[in-house]
């Protein structure tokens, strides 16, 4: 399983810089891995290895695939989830193989990176705690702009749903949510 996981974060990084999509005039997969690293190591500072690259990796490359390649409405986002999962699961494996991780490592970070085993497998569900606080922190703001109140209690909703009883806990402590988003988390 030992491998070299500098040189797999300096690929993906390297990776991410290219994406033409900016934020804060840089490149919005980069700084969105480096955001899911600085989660992670707060709220899991002793995650291992895969876990870390899944989540420095969480979106390689995610520009190359465009939602709008499928159809509109959910089925089509749920298959262009899936198909990103896939892709980036992959993508990882063959860097984790370049820096000498075993195929157990390869397919541990697919399976992160699928979500398969969330509610059941502790690290995919670290993730995916991980992945509702950069959404909460750093983008739910300009996602609620333009959205009705009953859109964003869904959105809400299903975010919580997706969180560890932990990690909704959490969320309450370090977020001021306002009524009746708070509630989502208490349930």
């Amino acid at each position: 399983m030992t491998g070299d996981r500098a040189a797999v974060l300096v690929a993906i990084d390297a990776a991410n810089a290219a994406d033409p999509n900016l934020e804060a005039g840089r490149p919005a997969a980069l700084l969105y891995g480096e955001r899911m690293t600085e989660e992670l190591h707060r709220l899991f500072p002793e995650a291992g290895d895969v876990l870390r690259i899944a989540a420095r990796g969480q979106h390689i490359e995610r520009w190359t695939l465009p939602r709008n390649a499928f159809p509109e409405g959910k089925p089509g986002y749920l298959t262009w989830r899936r198909e990103q999962g896939r892709r980036h699961g992959a993508r990882l494996a063959a860097l984790m193989a370049d820096a000498g991780y075993d195929e157990a490592a390869q397919e541990r970070v697919g399976i992160l990176l699928r979500k398969e085993g969330i509610k059941r497998d502790s690290e995919v569900q670290a993730l995916e705690d991980v992945i509702c606080f950069v959404f909460l922190r750093w983008y739910f703001a300009d996602f609620a702009e333009g959205r009705s109140a009953e859109n964003l209690q869904r959105i809400v909703e299903k975010t919580a749903a997706k969180m560890s009883p932990e990690g909704r806990a959490r969320a309450v402590a370090e977020f001021d949510l306002p009524e009746p988003f708070r509630g989502a988390f208490l349930d």
